[in-house]
């Protein structure tokens, strides 16, 4: 999918409508604009809401750092 935005005098692009609609973008939503390997990306940002249960079931036994590996924590 190609569609091409043009930036206004005030920098400002609109983002096409089947983009909106394959993305769900919403009117007053939130995005994060930032420059990822040489182009510009726009990321939905995500309240903690739409995190809650994102780490449901993965395992917790994990080492954060070497210091972990000394204690004999049960």
């Amino acid at each position: 999918m190609m569609n091409t935005v043009t930036v206004s005098p005030k920098f400002q692009i609109v983002i096409p409508k089947e983009i909106r609609n394959r993305l769900s973008i919403k009117p007053g939503q939130k995005l994060t604009a930032m420059v990822w390997d040489g182009q510009l990306t726009f990321v939905s940002q995500l309240s903690l809401a739409d995190l809650r249960g994102i780490c449901a079931g993965m395992e917790n036994d994990f080492v954060r750092d070497r210091s972990d590996l000394d204690k004999d924590v049960h």
